[in-house]
């Protein structure tokens, strides 16, 4: 059994982290900002702890991560980021503030997360960072210029952190998903949708059980020798 903080973990792949985590006998909370209603019902139906807070503000994320050690009766064994944010527009007309949402959200609330969680680990001498990437993060996906930032961020956080928490044993893997059902992917009409399926050489849409699968893979002891990887899930799309 681990303790494992996610974040994101009100709706989609988060949520379905949260609940297949505690049914394997994992001890889990999670951290939700905006839909407090879906993370009392994530929250009701798994037994996970629910935390509000903005990772893309450092001193919440702070103050999160305390939360959590102390339900935790003083360690984290493993940390999912997975909150995210995106934004689809022409690059020459996104704004200031919507660029800094999505970095801040998707990358700098990774490193927050990392930051303050890491030292029960290293103090262990093992833990499990998993970062939720993106396919689009590999190869970049027209009008979503952040939101493909962002998740390129994570592929270079994910290795430097591999190497630097290596010698302490806790590994660091980044999981990149494709075309998943969520609800950040309802909005997308039915043509788009046809085509993304289109593109993806298995011929469907992932699932969040899909991503679930990678994750319990790389908090397994069989994945102890791996680290700095980034794993696609995404039905061969990004090949």
């Amino acid at each position: 059994m681990k303790n494992i903080l996610i974040s994101g973990g009100s709706r989609g792949i988060g949520a379905a982290l949260v609940k297949g985590l505690c049914a394997d006998g994992h001890r889990v909370a999670f951290l939700y900002y905006h839909h407090s209603e879906a993370a009392e019902h994530v929250a009701a139906e798994s037994g996970a702890l629910p935390i509000c807070c903005d990772v893309s503000n450092p001193d919440a994320v702070k103050a999160a991560v305390s939360v959590a050690r102390r339900e935790f009766g003083g360690k984290i064994d493993a940390i999912i980021n997975n909150a995210g944010v995106s934004h689809i527009g022409l690059s020459r007309d996104i704004s200031d503030d919507d660029w800094q949402n999505v970095i801040n959200t998707n990358l700098s609330g990774a490193m927050y997360m990392t930051r303050e969680a890491q030292g029960d680990m290293i103090a262990k001498g093992c833990g499990r960072i998993i970062n939720i990437g993106s396919m689009w993060g590999k190869t970049g996906a027209s009008c979503e210029v952040a939101y493909s930032a962002s998740k390129a961020g994570l592929r270079g956080l994910t290795m430097a952190l591999a190497k630097e928490l290596g010698p302490s044993h806790v590994t660091v893997n980044c999981i990149e998903p494709g075309f998943i059902d969520t609800e950040m992917n309802k909005s997308l009409d039915e043509e788009t949708r046809a085509s993304l399926v289109n593109d993806t050489p298995i011929g469907r849409i992932g699932t969040p059980l899909d991503v679930l699968a990678a994750v319990r893979f790389f908090l397994s002891d069989e994945a102890g020798f791996i680290t700095g990887q980034c794993l696609g899930v995404d039905g061969g799309f990004a090949v």
